[in-house]
């Protein structure tokens, strides 16, 4: 995507701040082996790539696990999830898009909640303990049926920044998935 968040030397100096958090690391860049590396210094929770990003997927899989992140695979909303048939054992999150990626605050593509059920699926077939995540258009009015189809982590951005009490907006996120549970 043309754009960038926060890239490897602002990761860097919020790690060596001192603060306490899990940088969980989504990379949509070509080629994506040189910015697995340097993130991966960072000792983050996660690092989650495209499949499109990569001549071998399976290698830059175990790239990610050298530095001891948990491994995503990220599949936009055309991506199929055939993707997944022989990395499954190599993976610890599945994020699935609900929006094509770039930029904040677009809506909810209807479509992903079918793709999340059939990754649900998958993932319990196989006896995964992968996360489940979804990113974009993650809302108040849509994340207990993302959460019914099978989803465990969310990705809210625009939601929640973008409200003026980002703390209701969470809390009554949260409650909407225990409310699925």
């Amino acid at each position: 995507v043309p754009n960038l968040t926060i890239g490897p030397c602002v990761a860097e100096s919020l790690v060596s701040s001192g603060l306490k958090f899990n940088l969980d690391v989504h990379l949509m860049v070509k080629p994506v082996d040189s910015l697995i590396e340097q993130f991966g210094r960072l000792s983050p929770s996660f690092i989650s790539i495209h499949p499109e990003s990569t001549e071998h997927l399976d290698r830059s899989l175990s790239l990610i696990k050298s530095f001891g992140a948990g491994a995503g695979i990220v599949l936009n909303p055309s991506t199929s999830l055939s993707t997944l048939d022989y990395v499954i054992d190599k993976i610890d999150m599945v994020l699935i898009m609900s929006v094509n990626p770039g930029f904040g605050g677009q809506s909810f593509i209807p479509a992903a909640l079918q793709k999340i059920e059939k990754a649900r699926s998958l993932l319990d077939k196989n006896n995964s303990n992968a996360r489940l995540q979804v990113d974009g258009g993650v809302k108040i009015d849509n994340i207990s049926s993302i959460a019914s189809a099978g989803a465990d982590t969310f990705v809210a951005g625009s939601a929640i920044f973008g409200a003026e009490n980002y703390k209701s907006v969470i809390s009554t996120m949260r409650q909407q998935i225990e409310n699925n549970n």
